[in-house]
């Protein structure tokens, strides 16, 4: 089980990091052309990951669903449930079409305004037309996972993110003769790369012989709408409960705004981390929700039961070992990314907050997917609303500009001691839910076969 779950996590993680890599080149080269281009890139992808993710995750209920006909051994279902999947990326592309080149309201909301605001809404108003080809290919990616093809996804992550660097680099400082567009051409490139991304997923449909072999288009079909309704009912609150998972730590900027630019920036030298380890459990964890839907839909709970008992144990061990190499590093790393004494002074403060996060997150999140595994989410959704915003944020701004106690040398450890007991909090109650979802799965599993033994 173990080599089976690294087998599948490893390029995950791959695809992640290469995801990764294009969003940090879009800084690079958007703040190599102007710093004005940078913060209109800025505050346009940070609209747009906002939109992005909150579709992308309703759209990953494709995957337990296709992993339960894996694991039953119904291959029809598996075309019919990936036909419904597409339908809905096209329904989900209209809205956020709509909001990503509609963005006035929310830059009016957040105070940006001027030439920010306006590059901003370039920035967003490319990358628009590229939102319906993320979004089937996005079902291609939860079908990939579930049918436990992750290499497919790291090789096709490799082709854009070599096509996206040369080419945003080009259209924003101009080359072959064409104009410099500024961040304008990083807009441009991520709409062209997405669609590059979903004709290679397209492609692969074609011609793999394991996705052939699923006949996905042999027999098209209409929209199914209560297929598509059972889709949403598992997805929406899988697409929110990430939306509230990362919304709750990158807020924390906002409201820290008031503490002024060197304990934001301090925040931002740490948090900075926290994107790149979260990669690690989140892989461990998509690998885990697949390996609990394909046991959950063969009607095998121990093998449930054991894929999320080694993915926790992954998770814990890597958590560990990261956070021991966090503490030790911690100040070459640190410097690295600041040479102020005052930024690196608040970072330094933030760092042991970061060890004890990373850990608590990881564990949380691999019960999360492997909960979504079981086609649990509304319950999950509902116990991230409560203790990441509310305890999180809410008891952080307490603590940091409130009548409660002073935690720490500087008021945004506040704010970090909070968000690490929400996600400590949500991390039990996950557990627990976990267990008693498991626990249930159990007893089906044998009245299902008590049914079939029966005379």
């Amino acid at each position: 089980m173990t080599g089976q779950l690294v087998a599948h996590a490893w390029p995950v993680l791959v695809a992640q990091l290469l995801s990764m890599a294009m969003m940090v080149a879009d800084t690079v080269i958007a703040g190599r052309y102007s710093t004005a281009a940078l913060a209109g890139v800025a505050v346009g992808g940070s609209i747009g990951i906002s939109v992005m993710l909150l579709f992308t995750g309703i759209l990953q209920a494709v995957a337990p669903t296709v992993a339960h006909h894996v694991g039953a051994r119904q291959p029809a279902k598996i075309a019919s449930s990936v036909q419904q999947g597409f339908w809905l990326a096209l329904l989900l592309a209209i809205p956020g079409v709509l909001m990503l080149r509609y963005p006035q309201p929310v830059l009016q909301l957040a105070g940006v305004h001027g030439d920010v605001a306006e590059r901003a809404v370039e920035y967003l108003g490319a990358v628009a037309w590229g939102l319906p080809a993320m979004l089937l290919y996005r079902t291609f990616y939860a079908l990939s996972n579930a049918i436990g093809r992750p290499r497919v996804l790291m090789a096709i992550s490799a082709v854009a993110t070599a096509t996206h660097i040369p080419l945003a680099w080009g259209l924003t400082h101009g080359a072959l003769g064409m104009p410099p567009l500024g961040g304008l051409g990083c807009g441009i490139s991520s709409a062209v790369v997405n669609w590059l991304a979903m004709g290679c997923g397209a492609l692969t449909m074609w011609l793999h012989p394991r996705f052939r072999s699923l006949q996905l288009f042999a027999h098209w079909g209409r929209p199914d709408w209560p297929a598509i309704g059972a889709l949403l009912r598992l997805g929406v609150p899988m697409g929110l409960s990430s939306f509230i998972d990362v919304t709750s730590f990158t807020l924390i900027a906002l409201f820290a705004a008031r503490l002024g630019a060197d304990t934001v920036a301090g925040h931002r030298v740490v948090s900075n981390f926290t994107g790149l380890i979260y990669m690690v459990p989140l892989s461990l964890s998509i690998a885990t929700m697949v390996m609990v839907g394909q046991a959950n839909g063969a009607r095998d709970p121990v093998r449930a039961r054991l894929a999320v008992r080694v993915g926790l144990g992954l998770v814990v061990m890597l958590a560990i070992v990261m956070g021991a190499g966090l503490w030790l590093l911690r100040e070459p790393l640190v410097r690295f990314s600041s040479i102020d004494p005052a930024v690196i002074g608040v970072a330094l403060g933030l760092v042991v907050y970061l060890c004890a996060y990373q850990l608590f997150d990881g564990v949380q999140t691999l019960l999360a997917y492997a909960l979504r595994g079981y086609k649990v989410s509304f319950m999950p959704m509902l116990l991230h609303t409560v203790c990441l915003w509310g305890i999180g944020l809410v008891g952080g701004y307490w603590l940091s500009f409130g009548a409660g106690p002073r935690i720490g040398g500087n008021p945004i450890q506040g704010f970090w001691a909070a968000i690490v007991v929400a996600t400590l909090l949500v991390g039990v109650l996950l557990a627990i839910l976990t267990r008693i979802v498991a626990g249930r799965a159990a007893k089906e599993a044998d009245d299902a076969k008590a049914r079939v033994a029966a005379p």
